[in-house]
Parts: structure tokens; sequence; C-alpha cells
């Protein structure tokens, strides 16, 4: 796996050494012993995870520690995987088919970045959104990269609380065998949303009444979505898609295994390859990618923490 090598603290690179060799939690029975569904010589998906620092509580908001454990789960499925804690190079964008953002206000975005992104979308780049990534000073511009976004520095969360999913389309490759189910995390209702085009939901979720949502408990928001857009036109201008999942405050969820395979499902999709060709475990040395990580502790990056 590709880490920029940035100094850290020593404590992180123990982490990130020492989760390498966690195992990934299991998916749900029958699924890891499936044959893989891709052709094991083709290419293998290439992800790029974009991570942060930790910010929140003790369990909560752990980008380096998704950066550490999604990197083998994604490897051990036949990923190419590399990432780190700032925004990629174009050089790096341009060697990935799937962005993967898990860290606070990623709608912070300078020039170079802006515009490296721009290409990347351009050529048909895959973007998958967890939790606060949706966050940032422009919640318009963001809307109109992964369909949704929510403005840095608002009151506009649930916190601890019950996020209850409506599977609005079960029938969608990445929601595969799901049926409503609740979790506890954070869930955020003021939402600028894209207009050209909008967004196709999959899932929602009924707002808590907590403290921090009064005035708005009971309203009905999308919390899981797909956005598909084209930069440029045809021929030379190639669609992208997005996913968006808005949870993860608590890093306990991403375990749990319908969740982790509707990740995974996201993740095939925006990389327009078949939903299910992350879902199985492949033997060592048998179509697995080849960024395995190396114990080198990830870069510092520039990102802000967040709600």
């Amino acid at each position: 796996m590709t880490i920029r090598r940035t100094a850290l603290p020593i404590a992180a690179a123990v982490l990130f050494t020492t989760v390498l060799a966690q195992q990934p939690a299991p998916l749900p029975p029958g699924q890891a012993t499936q044959p893989a569904a891709a052709n094991p010589t083709a290419a293998p998906i290439r992800v790029l995870i974009y991570a942060g620092l930790k910010t929140h509580a003790v369990g909560q908001h752990d980008y380096p520690q998704f950066l550490a454990d999604w990197s083998k789960i994604l490897t051990e499925r036949g990923a190419y995987v590399t990432g780190g804690l700032q925004f990629p190079s174009a050089r790096e964008l341009a060697s990935a088919d799937v962005m993967v953002i898990y860290k606070g206000d990623a709608g912070y975005l300078g020039v170079e970045d802006r515009a490296n992104l721009d290409s990347f979308m351009r050529r048909g780049g895959g973007l998958v959104s967890i939790h606060d990534a949706l966050c940032g000073p422009d919640p318009e511009l963001f809307a109109g990269i992964v369909g949704g976004a929510k403005k840095h520095g608002e009151v506009n969360y649930t916190l601890e609380a019950d996020v209850p999913y409506t599977i609005v389309d079960p029938s969608h490759p990445i929601m595969q065998g799901m049926t409503a189910f609740t979790i506890k995390d954070e869930a955020f209702f003021n939402m600028t949303w894209s207009k050209t085009p909008e967004i196709k939901v999959l899932a929602t979720a009924t707002m808590a009444a907590t403290p921090s949502a009064k005035g708005h408990e009971g309203e009905v928001v999308p919390q899981i979505w797909t956005y598909e857009k084209s930069l440029a036109p045809a021929p030379t201008g190639m669609p992208y898609r997005a996913f968006v999942w808005m949870q993860g405050h608590n890093y306990a969820n991403f375990a749990q295994p319908n969740i982790q395979g509707m990740l995974l499902r996201g993740i095939a999709w925006v990389g327009k390859r078949p939903a299910d060709e992350l879902m199985s475990v492949r033997p060592a040395g048998r179509g697995r990618g080849r960024g395995t990580g190396t114990g080198t502790a990830p870069a510092e990056g520039r990102g802000r923490g967040g709600q």
C-alpha cells in the first residue's frame, strides 16, 4: 500500500502497524466462502482511501483506523489499495478507479485539489463519501460532487441516537439483501441537495428527538444514496458515480456485516464493476491486489475535524 511518509507521533505509527495485522469483521454467513465474482486474471479495482487525523471521542471518527482496517479488508478481496491522510496528488488520482473519503470536512478543497478532483471525475473516477466527509464551507459546491452536502459549523446533527433505516430501493445492486434496520450513530438533516441531476435515494431515516435536533425530530431524510453525473459531453466525457453513507460517527458500525457488505458493494459499484466483486476473500496470490501495507505510519493531513 502506498503511504506518504510525513512524520506522525510514534504512537500513531505503532497503531497503524498493529491494526494492519488484525482480522476484518466477518461478513454474513456464506458470503466469505463464496467464490469471487470477478475474473481473477482481470486487473484489480484500484481504490484510494483519503482519510484524516483522529477527531472526537474514543471510538468515534477514527479515520486512521479506517485507513488501516479497510486497506486490509479491500486488499484481501482483490483490490489494489493506496491511501493517506492528505488530499491525493494528480498522479495518485490518475492511478485510482475509486476514491473513498472518510475524514472530517472534505469539502474544504484548495484550488489545486479541486482541479485534480475535477480531472478525476471527468474521466469517470468513482467517489464514496462517508459521514462528515460531505461537510465544508460551500455545501452547494460539494453537493454538485456527491449529490448532497452539509455546511460546516451548523448545529445539524442528532448526535448519539437511533438511526432507523427504511430501505427505499432494495433492488439496487448496493442494497442487495438489505432490509430495515437500526444503528446507534449520528444523522444530519439540514442538507443542500443537487438539483441537476438529483440523487437516487437508497435509504432514509427518521430524525430522533435529541436536543441538537430540536424542531427536526420526526423528519424523514435520505441517509444513503447514489449520484451519477458527467462533467463533459460525450464522447470525451465519462460519467462518474458517487455513493454516500452519511453515518460512520461510531466506528464500531463499520464492523456490522450488513454495513460492511453495503460499503464493499458501493465501492465496486462506483468503480463500475459487478457489485459483488469485493464480497469474497481471495486466496493469497490469486487475484489479490498488490497494494499491501508496509507498516509505515500514514502521513499527517490537512483535514479539519468536524461533526
